[in-house]
């Protein structure tokens, strides 16, 4: 009967601060840190995210890694007896929602941007995003003698290196490898800094040249060269109606926009495809687990075009699958899909947004456990109430605790965001208290929960048209129960 509980228990990490490792690579602050990580250790949360920064790590050149600062913050963090979550943050931190520090891309990276500016994604308006390289150049040889998928293989190289006893004592259980904006397997189609606001439909990132020169092969290549890329799709802050592209019987139904939107999504598929097999290549043989992140994106998820998904690069309507050939795509690196959202209801969102975030959550959840891969996810907003752990809870666990002799779908891990003077407050950290313990399904603190086995190489590449057959029939989501069977009580 103990096993069957244990089966419950739901690991829960704490993201650290954006800045904890501050904009000059130092570790500035350790002792605030350790005392409000021993608060989280004795109210057993099991371990910590944070982000490891390009932009801090190799920023005065190409292989010059600087270590010593996160080398001294994860020996706190093993002192403390708590897992690892490392986060290969390659995106620049800045002008996304919550950014409250900002960390640019390493500065000889941006000074080849100033010279080439094609490298950074690009809107139709021909403006430039300086916050992570476009993947139309992944495998483009302008770095100094490297390209940017060898680029990341070194950085995640010297990481494993720099921290190689950590990993062989098992402390770093994930590795989330950051594939865009934000870490997170997208394009830059929504950035607070050239003016999107939520919930603005965003827009295609497709118009550097490298991107450019792809589609036009590749639309010649279907028999159709006087294809270009959308020129009707709008702006930012547009509505779907707005758009003859993305209106009602738009240009997202045509042959020539399904083409476009095949074409852009798989691009996104391919280039997380390709970075996964090289972080593969670096850890499999340590017991960690490998992870990418998926972006939330659940305004307009309502409205039939999904606009704010398409110009992301997740091509999911509502007869159409985008996110189950993602999930597919992880299972050949025996991959982690981590979600977001989570904490969110469809009854907290404006009803002009056309939301649906618990239906998402439940779309991504469901095509992630159908893939039979590890699901994990976190909260988008920082949130201290009762009302939002019991949303995260039940999307932990759908169905509820499983008895003797039951499988029921259950997560595998959550990232609470973020640590922060407010979680300490007495309230909001008694409450925090209580949903630690609902997700270890009431029971105790279990050291060895997380008992993973060596990483195993990356099975062979799976042919594109496999996995899109994963977006067709799209098939319902699993059951959800209308609430969690283990509640926090609000005081």
């Amino acid at each position: 009967m103990a096993s069957t509980l244990r089966s419950n228990y739901v690991p829960i990490f704490v993201m650290l601060p954006l800045g904890v490792v501050n904009v000059n690579n130092v570790f500035e602050d350790p002792e605030t840190l350790e005392k409000q990580l021993k608060k989280l250790k004795e109210i057993g949360v099991d371990g910590i995210m944070v982000d490891v920064w390009w932009g801090l790590i190799e920023n005065k050149g190409p292989k010059q890694y600087e270590w010593a600062a996160y080398r001294s913050l994860f020996e706190l963090v093993v002192k403390i007896g708590l897992k690892i979550q490392a986060i290969m943050s390659f995106h620049q931190c800045g002008g996304n929602v919550g950014d409250i520090v900002t960390i640019p891309l390493p500065k000889w990276v941006l000074a080849i941007g100033d010279k080439v500016p094609d490298i950074f994604y690009t809107n139709r308006s021909g403006t430039r995003n300086p916050e992570y390289l476009s993947l139309g150049v992944d495998n483009e040889n302008l770095f100094q003698g490297r390209t940017p998928v060898q680029i990341y293989s070194d950085y995640m190289k010297s990481f494993k290196n720099a921290m190689a006893d950590i990993f062989e004592a098992g402390h770093i259980t994930d590795v989330e490898v950051g594939l865009g904006p934000a870490g997170e397997l997208r394009y830059s189609s929504y950035p607070e800094t050239q003016g999107w606001k939520f919930p603005g439909i965003g827009e295609f990132q497709c118009y550097d040249k490298y991107l450019k020169a792809d589609f036009k092969a590749a639309a010649t290549k279907a028999g159709h060269p006087e294809w270009d890329l959308p020129d009707n799709a709008g702006t930012y802050n547009d509505t779907p109606g707005d758009t003859e592209f993305f209106a009602t019987n738009g240009t997202y139904r045509t042959e020539k926009g399904k083409s476009f939107l095949t074409w852009y999504s798989n691009k996104l598929i391919e280039h997380g495809d390709q970075i996964l097999e090289e972080a593969n290549k670096v850890f499999n043989g340590t017991k960690t687990r490998l992870a990418a992140k998926v972006s939330g994106i659940h305004w307009w998820f309502n409205d039939q075009s999904h606009a704010a998904e398409l110009t992301a690069g997740y091509y999911n309507l509502d007869d159409r699958d985008g996110y189950r050939p993602l999930a597919r795509m992880l299972t050949r690196h025996y991959g982690t899909l981590d979600f977001t959202c989570l904490e969110m209801k469809d009854s907290e969102q404006p009803e002009t947004a056309k939301s649906g975030p618990q239906e998402l959550v439940q779309q991504v959840l469901s095509a992630g456990w159908r893939e039979v891969i590890d699901v994990a996810g976190e909260n988008a907003l920082s949130r201290y109430d009762a009302t939002a752990y019991n949303q995260m809870l039940l999307n932990v666990r759908p169905n509820g605790v499983s008895k003797e002799g039951e499988r029921k779908p259950k997560m595998s891990a959550l990232t609470y965001l973020r640590l922060s003077e407010d979680l300490f407050t007495t309230e909001n950290f008694s409450l925090f208290a209580s949903f630690v313990k609902k997700m270890h399904a009431d029971l105790d603190y279990v050291p060895n929960i997380i008992d993973l086995t060596p990483l195993e190489r990356s099975k062979p590449k799976i042919p594109i048209e496999k996995l899109l057959e994963a977006a067709t029939p799209k098939l319902e989501p699993f059951p959800w129960d209308s609430e969690t069977d283990l509640p926090v009580e609000s005081s």
